[in-house]
C-alpha cells in the first residue's frame, strides 16, 4: 500500500504526536528523489530498526552551485512512491518549499572542519546548504534515527558532526554503498549518462579498488596517484575533479594510508559528475 504523502509540517507533526505517545520509535531516510536501490536499502536498514519510517523528498536548492544542475535533477515523485509502497513506510513527507524555506529565512548552519576540503572545496557553500536542510529535516520529523549511505561519505560525517554540536538527539546510522555489477556507484546522476558513458564510468570502482591495494600494501599516495588519475581519463572520463586520500573520522589528506583510511573521487562524464569513495587495507 502506498504511504501518504504529506507536505505540510503540521499534518506530519500530528502523526508522529501519536507514535511518541505509543513509545515508537521513528526513523528517517532523508533523500532529494529520484530514488533507486541505493535509497531503497536505506529505507529497509531504517524498517529493520524502527517502528516507523518517514522517509522525506525535498530537492534543495541550498546545496546546488549550478542553476542548470538544479533545474536538471530529476524529479520523480509519483514513481518514487510507487517505488516505496512494498516496503511499508509510514509517511512519505514531501514539504512544500516554504515549509523548509518560509518568507524571510535567513539561517544556515555551516560545519567547517570536515566539510573543507574536496565537496566543500570544489562546490562552495554545497555543505551549508546540506547541513541547514538536514538540521531542519532531523527537528521537523523528531526521528530517533537517520539513514545516509556512505557513498555520500563526506556528507555522512558532515551531518554527524553537526547532529554532536547542536545536540540534536539522533544517531546518524551510514549504510554500506549499492553498486551495479561493474562495481558502479548507484546515483541518480547515473540516469543521465548513456548506455556507453555507463560502461565507462564501471571501470572507476576497478581502478579505485587497485589503487587501494598498493595502498594498503605500503605504497605512497603522492606516487600513485597521478597514474591512477590518468587511468580515470584512458577509461573515458573527461576530468579527474580530485583524487584525494584522508582519514575516514576528520577527513584529513593523507600520503600514507592508516588502518581506517578512505579513498575519494569525484570526475565528469559525459557532462555528469559522480563521486564514489572506497575504504583502504
Amino acid at each position: 500500500m502506498t504511504a501518504p504523502i504529506l507536505r505540510r509540517l503540521a499534518d506530519l507533526r500530528s502523526k508522529h504526536a501519536g507514535w511518541i505517545r505509543a513509545g515508537e520509535r521513528v526513523g528517517v531516510v532523508p533523500t532529494m528523489g529520484a530514488l533507486h536501490a541505493g535509497h531503497l536499502s536505506l529505507v529497509e536498514a531504517a524498517k529493520a530498526a524502527c517502528d516507523r519510517v518517514i522517509v522525506t523528498i525535498f530537492v534543495n536548492p541550498k546545496q546546488f552551485n549550478s542553476p542548470e544542475d538544479l533545474a536538471n535533477y530529476p524529479r520523480t515523485e509519483h514513481e518514487d512512491a510507487r517505488l516505496l509502497a512494498p516496503y511499508g513506510v509510514d509517511v512519505i513527507y514531501v514539504p512544500d518549499p516554504e515549509e523548509i524555506y518560509p518568507q524571510g529565512f535567513a539561517s544556515s548552519v555551516s560545519v567547517s572542519g570536515v566539510s573543507d576540503v574536496m565537496e566543500g572545496a570544489c562546490r562552495p557553500g554545497h555543505f551549508d546548504g546540506v547541513a541547514t536542510v538536514v538540521a531542519k529535516l532531523f527537528l521537523q520529523t523528531g526521528a530517533h534515527q537517520a539513514f545516509f549511505g556512505e557513498k555520500d561519505y563526506q556528507q555522512l560525517m558532515v551531518v554527524r558532526r553537526m547532529a554532536r554540536d547542536l545536540d540534536i538527539d539522533i544517531e546518524v546510522i551510514g549504510c554500506p554503498t549499492v553498486r551495479e555489477v561493474s562495481g558502479l556507484a548507484l546515483s541518480s546522476r547515473n540516469s543521465r549518462l548513456s548506455a556507453g558513458a555507463l560502461r565507462q564510468a564501471g571501470r572507476l570502482h576497478p581502478i579505485l579498488t587497485r589503487l587501494a591495494a598498493d595502498l594498503a600494501a605500503g605504497g605512497r599516495f603522492d606516487a600513485l596517484c597521478a597514474a591512477a588519475q590518468a587511468e580515470i581519463i584512458a577509461a573515458g572520463f573527461d576530468e579527474v575533479e580530485y583524487l584525494s586520500l584522508c582519514a575516514a573520522e576528520d577527513l584529513q589528506p593523507l600520503q600514507v594510508a592508516e588502518s581506517t583510511a578512505r579513498l575519494f573521487v569525484a570526475a565528469w562524464i559525459e557532462g555528469v559528475r559522480l563521486i564514489d569513495n572506497i575504504a583502504v587495507g
